[in-house]
């Protein structure tokens, strides 16, 4: 993880100017933006804490330092949130318990009581865990393995992906930056090292992506899915964590009542419940 912090701060100096910051630029540059002693300078600290800091040798770091220095990188709330998480490691308490993969019958029954609306569980590594009918009537989560049911594999790894989604682009860019974020807060998590390990090794473009250091909590938004039934549905989505079992998501696409999107999934809904 140290080596995350180094490669984060790295590449956020790398993205401002000196201009944009009052600073002359002079002389010749080796890498983009910022050198370290630029936002030594800017943050108020000697250039050979803020050295330290990038090579993962400040545990102690205050909060007013990291706040210094997230205000002079220009990182916004999550990114300022996750230079904190990986600054300050919390070893021992990433790691996901085994009976966390479990949904408790109550969270099933919530999404099995909307009918109108998929609704799904996902956990740290963005496993799916648990379904709706129209979830499943949408994705298929019953007819596929476990191993498979996972968002970053579908979006890197299975070849319709780029049909499946029109926006695969800004897609892929949200889970790889989604999945940084996870493994920034579970630094001992064997399980999303062995995912980002797979990822890497299989997908360029993944390897391209989590090397962009991106990090983003994809909590709403909205999700263009081609579906072979249906066509194109355009759908809304909403997030909520799971009280008892923080790393469980609950995701909950949200078509307006009346919208085309909601007439598909109702077709869609009333297809699946004919094949039964």
């Amino acid at each position: 993880m140290d080596g995350n912090l180094g490669d984060f701060l790295r590449s956020r100096r790398g993205r401002i100017q000196p201009e944009e910051v009052g600073l002359p630029s002079y002389g010749r540059r080796r890498v983009p933006g910022l050198r370290r002693e630029e936002v030594a300078q800017l943050a108020g600290v000697s250039v050979d804490y803020y050295v330290r800091l990038e090579q993962g040798r400040g545990q102690s770091v205050s909060d007013a330092v990291l706040d210094a220095v997230a205000r002079v990188l220009r990182l916004d709330e999550t990114e300022h949130a996750y230079l904190r998480t990986v600054a300050r490691p919390r070893r021992g308490r990433g790691v996901r318990r085994p009976e966390a993969a479990r949904v408790r019958p109550g969270v099933q029954a919530l999404l099995d009581s909307m009918a109108r609306t998929p609704a799904f569980v996902m956990d740290a590594c963005m496993n799916i865990l648990a379904w709706n009918s129209l979830a499943d009537a949408m994705n298929g989560y019953s007819r596929t393995s476990p191993a498979d049911r996972n968002i970053p594999r579908q979006v890197f790894l299975d070849p319709t992906a780029h049909t499946m989604f029109p926006d695969w682009p800004d897609i892929a860019a949200q889970a790889a930056a989604h999945l940084r974020l996870n493994a920034g807060r579970r630094p001992d998590d064997a399980r999303l090292d062995a995912l980002i390990g797979e990822l890497s090794l299989k997908s360029p473009d993944f390897r391209r992506l989590w090397a962009d250091h991106q990090v983003k909590a994809c909590m709403s938004g909205t999700k263009r899915i081609q579906h072979p039934f249906t066509g194109l549905l355009s759908l809304p989505f909403e997030t909520l964590t799971v009280p008892t079992e923080p790393e469980q998501t609950v995701v909950v696409y949200t078509p307006e009542q009346g919208s085309d999107a909601a007439e598909k999934l109702a077709l869609l809904g009333s297809w699946a419940t004919a094949e039964v």
